[in-house]
């Protein structure tokens, strides 16, 4: 949903449209143009006090533009003098009582100043006015000024869009305050995109605007921190004491987990307005997440000092701990803002993406539908709305504390495998950490990425994540919608999230939280997980490690989604060489002292090394891992001008120097590959082998290998490589399917089961795979294995169903003749001559008949378009 998108309320419109009537509405123009363009310049660098002075001077020589008394205001206003302003609002309403953009202004500073029911009668005097006038008359800052009031009385923002703001810029493309009008509605409606693109209209328009500048960094805030951080460089130049763009970086900031930069930028809102409610909001937030209860009191105190039932404070202090995974203190500040407001929708939708959450659905729906009932132009409340009618429809399996939900259809074919996985994850992590869950866990599976983006993130997008754990909740990407990935590897990861995040109340930094789960995962099966590799290496030795007490910010802004995976990477790096240089009770302990409270840098120092020894220590490690990544390899890459990779005779010539180029000889066998001459490209993939066995990332030397051996008819030769490949990666579905179908060709039904489980760990929603298995098992004797395998692929539209059903129903003849009894008659219903069957059905009818269907017999007849043969 986009905030373009939806119909007008006709009823609304008529009511809006019929109250504003004709009143001409001049503008006195002061003959002092020029000083007050240059007062203006002054408020929009940060010269608030400067721009103070010639405001009051200006208007102690009889200046009566109204304009020279609203920029006072709002000097005032930045400074921190809310009272001062009120009583300066107070004093010029006599002057201007019908203009619609002082009484905005007055209505802003009187809530400042906490004088809430004048500020709310100040709403009502407006829309009083503008009856009185027809719209056609306003100019454009009293429309863009009208529209904000309608907007705060309850009015259809797609009417204030389009008859205000729209209006405005329509009739004055030089409206400044009408473009960010329309992009800080965009924001409240998170229609990110139109946001962005209001503020860069602004920001061509008017040039270097601070506040257009931010508002674009906000825009980029949930997508690109890179971008925001530049929007945000931009308003600073202009203005460095700019309070909304201090107060975005510290946010960022604490994202990051620079608490001590955060405070930085919060400091410097305050050296200018003692007063301002979000600083301080937001130093409650580093007080909290400080575990200082009392600071966190008095900032909340002074934040709430002038304005003391302001929701926004809680609403910020909420939202802020809940993006820290803290959901049920953030939920209890959701409910300290609806306190005060109880029809504040933004402490509203977010309380409601808390409960969900923490996994109390009945109540996080119900809020959810309210505030989209109430603001059918809230994105996230709409997509949450959308997402719980998909929801409706999941199966659900409930055991052992596990509550699975997933489609139905997935579910019948692998649920069960998905709860016994997760519950050997619970067995073996719980005890390992030493954790008692005493409350259920839910596991969302979605084969929907955007409906898995709505219920993690609140909103489309995410790409790239596998799986989210919010403590007790576990949403993650089904194998159908990340076909690539292994969703056994991505459970076990999140399950162990689960435990980190319970035994520190999640109250433990990203880094190691990932780190963790990334480690565990290789701890339960080596194939999992990650490991050194090419590009890892290079970061590396060049400098790329990230120092441990920064590592959480390598999450947030990465240059490229390689980097991101670096991060997790180093943060299982750092993990394992914590539990291997000072024992793992030292992993457990710190995750008792975050669990307490403590800040992650202190209880790292305290049960391993002063941190800076323990950085120095662990870069130490890191690059001896680096270094010993297939030793024997030239890892020497020559520049892009030195050697032109398409030219045969300069890597041949670069080979003859790098015999054991890592770089040449990939290239060069890929060349060989491209023209077919897979003789040849033999030599280079086998000593590829020989010098890295365990580069198994996408386009390895085994892949080539053996592609080029199935493309020379050498099956001998091309399994072995296959086998390699499968016994060291994890997610090699290309290589499983092979070996399976060579296995089935030479008759070795171990193998094919073996692959099979392997495949199906990566997607388990493969007909074929089931079909190969059921006959393997058959022929190994294994009945209940073939039984379960042919029933799954009887779920899979199985290209011959009667086949299928025929070996279910030999196969459970005996053991359970009803079922056979079921099967064989399905088979019989598709095709009614089928012999064989029919002797089958005579045999499980009449059991002391013998079976005609003995082991001695040829297996069953295959089906063509002709019927049974």
């Amino acid at each position: 949903m986009t905030l373009s998108i939806g119909s007008e309320s006709r009823t609304s419109r008529f009511v809006l449209m019929a109250t504003l009537t004709v009143l001409a509405a001049g503008s006195v123009r002061s003959a002092g143009a020029w000083d007050l363009d240059s007062s203006r310049d002054q408020f929009r660098t940060g010269k608030y006090a400067e721009c103070l002075e010639a405001c009051r001077k200006a208007i102690e020589t009889d200046a009566y533009e109204p304009r020279w008394r609203m920029l006072m205001i709002d000097s005032l206003l930045a400074l921190g003098r809310y009272h001062e302003a009120a009583v300066e609002v107070a004093a010029a309403t006599r002057y201007y009582p019908m203009s619609i953009s002082f009484l905005r202004l007055a209505h802003r500073t009187y809530l400042q100043s906490g004088q809430v029911d004048r500020a709310r009668e100040l709403l009502t005097t407006i829309y009083r006015i503008a009856a009185s006038r027809r719209l056609a008359s306003i100019d454009s800052e009293d429309l863009v000024a009208l529209g904000d009031t309608l907007l705060l009385l309850g009015a259809e923002p797609r009417i204030v869009l389009e008859e205000f703001y729209n209006r405005a810029l329509r009739s004055d493309p030089n409206c400044r305050e009408g473009y960010l009008a329309v992009g800080d509605l965009a924001l409240a409606k998170q229609d990110y995109q139109l946001a962005a693109d209001q503020f860069r209209k602004a920001i061509e328009r008017f040039g270097d605007d601070p506040d257009a500048h931010c508002g674009l960094a906000q825009a980029f805030y949930y997508s690109d921190r890179a971008e925001m951080l530049k929007s945000l460089d931009a308003a600073f130049v202009v203005n460095p004491r700019h309070a909304e763009s201090l107060i975005l970086l510290a946010e960022h900031q604490i994202d990051c987990e620079d608490y001590d930069g955060a405070a930085k930028s919060l400091d410097k809102v305050i050296a200018v307005n003692p007063h301002h409610p979000d600083a301080w909001a937001y130093r409650a937030v580093l007080a909290h997440l400080a575990n200082e209860p009392d600071r966190e009191v008095n900032c909340r105190a002074n934040a709430l000092k002038f304005w003391k039932t302001n929701p926004h404070v809680d609403y910020l202090i909420g939202r802020k701990l809940s993006q820290k995974y803290r959901f049920a203190e953030g939920a209890e500040y959701q409910r300290r803002a609806l306190k005060f407001d109880p029809a504040f929708l933004p402490a509203k939708g977010q309380l409601a993406e808390d409960l969900l959450r923490i996994g109390d659905e009945r109540q996080g729906w119900t809020l959810a539908d309210e505030v989209h009932t109430q603001d059918p132009y809230n994105i996230n409340a709409y997509n949450l709305v959308n997402l719980r009618d998909n929801m409706a429809k999941f199966a659900t399996a409930d055991a052992n504390g596990l509550i699975v939900r997933m489609d139905p259809h997935e579910a019948s074919v692998y649920g069960d495998r998905v709860m016994r996985l997760l519950e050997q994850a619970k067995s073996h992590l719980c005890d390992k950490y030493g954790l008692e869950l005493n409350h259920p866990v839910t596991i969302e599976l979605f084969r929907n990425q955007q409906d898995f983006a709505v219920r993690t993130f609140g909103m489309p997008g995410g790409d790239g994540f596998l799986g989210v754990c919010f403590g007790n909740v576990i949403t993650a990407n089904s194998p159908r919608a990340e076909r690539a990935a292994n969703w056994q590897a991505t459970l076990w990861h999140e399950f162990t999230h689960v435990v980190t995040l319970n035994l520190t109340q999640n109250k433990m930094p990203r880094w190691l939280s990932e780190g963790i789960s990334v480690y565990e995962e290789l701890q339960h099966n080596p194939r999992w997980g990650q490991r050194m590799n090419p590009q890892y290496r290079k970061m590396i030795l060049e400098g790329g490690l990230t120092p441990v007490s920064d590592l959480s910010g390598a999450f947030l802004n990465p240059p490229t989604p390689m980097h991101l995976q670096f991060a997790y990477y180093e943060s299982m790096l750092v993990v394992e060489f914590l539990v291997e240089r000072f024992g793992f009770d030292a992993l457990k302990a710190i995750l008792a002292d975050l669990g307490q409270g403590e800040e992650i840098n202190a209880a790292i120092a305290r049960h391993t090394a002063p941190l800076k020894e323990f950085e120095s220590q662990f870069e130490a490690f890191a690059r001896k891992r680096a270094e010993s990544l297939a030793p024997q390899i030239d890892w020497e890459q020559p520049e892009k001008d030195r050697v032109d990779p398409s030219d045969p005779e300069a890597l041949t010539q670069w080979l003859a120097k790098h015999p054991d180029s890592f770089w040449g000889l990939r290239l060069h066998a890929t060349q060989l590959l491209a023209e077919q001459r897979w003789e040849e490209a033999k030599e280079p993939l086998k000593k590829l082998i020989a010098l890295y066995p365990d580069h198994v990332e996408e386009g390895n030397a085994y892949q080539l290998l053996a592609l080029a051996h199935r493309n020379l008819d050498e099956t001998d030769q091309e399994r072995p490589v296959l086998e390699k490949l499968a016994a060291r990666s994890a997610d090699a579905a290309g290589a499983y399917a092979r070996l399976m179908e060579i296995a089935e060709e030479q008759e070795d039904w171990p193998d094919v089961l073996e692959n099979g489980d392997k495949y199906l760990a990566v997607f388990p929603m493969l007909s074929t795979v089931y079909q190969r298995m059921g006959l393997a098992g058959e022929e190994v004797g294994r009945d209940d294995q073939a039984v379960e395998a042919y029933r799954r692929l009887l779920l899979l539209d199985p290209a011959d169903p009667v086949e299928v059903n025929y070996r279910l129903a030999r196969l459970l003849h005996v053991s359970d003749p009803a079922a056979a009894k079921r099967h064989i008659l399905e088979a019989l219903a598709d095709a009614p001559r089928f012999r064989e069957g029919h002797r089958l059905f005579l045999q499980i009818v009449d059991s002391s008949e013998p079976s005609s269907a003995t082991a001695d017999e040829p297996r069953p007849l295959s089906l063509t378009n002709e019927g049974i043969r």
